[in-house]
């Protein structure tokens, strides 16, 4: 009967332990354990690195020990490679989100930028219960915006509506076509419900809808609102926390746009 060596069950253990400890940083953060700082700066991007270098000294140290001892064990070569594997797929992924983070240094994203529509006492009460970023204009360099404190100066003197406007040019209004404003709240509220969001709002008299979206893993939130005017449906997604949103009011707008030209027969 083989016998296992500790490096070998360390590297084993780790691999095991890895995604349980990322899982728990997340859905810690969604039920509220602990705060978003804590789950995401802290336990992830803190804690996280050092968890998996851990794992890739060991790893290496294990294969070392493993391709030295006669006979090799190819199983135990085989657990090591994956725990340094694991650990460079991760870093990368790392990596990668900071890419991402520079591409979308926003976290505020319109339709309309000269114009953006604007939420309700209610969704901007509850923003400030949940301690939330503020809303900046979108007309104020960003390097203006305490936030915003240490972009490079060639974002720093753009403003939200410039940023926008260059790196989500696909993103538009809707026309509204031949429906009126009445339907267009309703299509926009149904696709909203039909997108998962929460807390649906509809005014069709002032021609507003409003929602909040939350992400699966860290349950971050973000605020929605939609303008529906006799000509055309603005769309606007704000996130609560964070300076960068990697991406995703963009993306949630134009899934939510689609959604909405589809609940008015438009597809």
């Amino acid at each position: 009967m083989t016998t296992i060596p500790w490096h070998s069950k360390a590297v084993i253990g780790l691999i095991l332990v890895l995604p349980v400890y990322f899982i728990i940083a997340a859905l810690g953060t969604k039920f509220g354990i602990w705060s978003w700082t804590f789950g995401l700066g802290v336990m992830t991007f803190a804690g996280g690195p050092i968890l998996l270098g851990l794992t890739a000294l060991l790893a290496l140290l294990s294969l070392v020990l493993t391709l030295l001892k006669k006979p090799r064990n190819n199983l135990l070569a085989g657990a090591a490679i994956i725990g340094l594997m694991v650990p460079g797929a991760v870093f990368t992924s790392f990596m990668s989100l900071r890419a991402v983070a520079e591409k979308n240094p926003l976290h505020d994203v319109a339709t309309d930028t000269g114009n953006p529509p604007v939420f309700s006492e209610s969704i901007m009460a509850a923003r400030e219960k949940a301690g939330a970023n503020p809303i900046n204009d979108y007309q104020v360099p960003i390097g203006q915006i305490a936030m915003f404190e240490g972009v490079t100066p060639k974002l720093a003197i753009r403003s939200h509506a410039q940023i926008i406007t260059d790196i989500y040019s696909n993103l538009q209004p809707l026309p509204i076509g031949g429906a009126d404003q009445q339907q267009g709240v309703a299509a926009v509220a149904a696709a909203m419900d039909k997108m998962g969001f929460s807390n649906i709002r509809s005014d069709a008299e002032a021609g507003i809808v409003e929602g909040v979206a939350e992400t699966f893993w860290f349950g971050f939130k973000d605020d929605v609102v939609a303008r529906v005017s006799d000509v055309q449906i603005d769309f606007r997604s704000v996130s609560r926390v964070g300076r960068s949103d990697l991406g995703a009011n963009a993306k949630r707008i134009a899934e939510l746009r689609t959604a909405t030209a589809a609940q008015l027969g438009r597809n």
